[in-house]
């Protein structure tokens, strides 16, 4: 943001974290032959290529569950990995759906 001070002078304002209104978060549930093959370490490293947060783990399902939040092209970046996933998986599918914004996480982890 610019802002005009006085006598003409330009003060640039600069927020340590992105602006809330250009982050989105998104959840991905995974499909197929997805644990036991590291497919969770996988989108750890995956998720901290792509600069998103958030947090991934297994279900009780048999699926993989990831939440992740951050700029659209990081985001589809971050699913373009998770639809290819590490050797030894198979992914069948996976469900995106937009989620609510959570101010808390940081970094990205691996749950349960």
């Amino acid at each position: 943001r610019t802002w005009f001070g006085t006598k003409g002078s330009v003060v640039q304002i600069h927020s340590p974290r992105p602006c809330r209104c250009t982050m989105k978060a998104t959840r991905f549930l995974i499909a197929g032959i997805v644990q036991g093959v590291g497919f969770r370490f996988f989108a750890e490293r995956a998720a901290r290529n792509a600069g998103v947060k958030g947090y991934v783990r297994n279900l009780p399902d048999g699926r993989v569950e990831a939440v992740a939040a951050g700029r659209a092209e990081a985001l589809r970046t971050f699913a373009e990995h998770l639809r290819t996933g590490p050797r030894g998986a198979r992914v069948d599918g996976v469900e995106i759906t937009e989620v609510e914004l959570e101010d808390d996480s940081t970094g990205f982890t691996i749950r349960g």
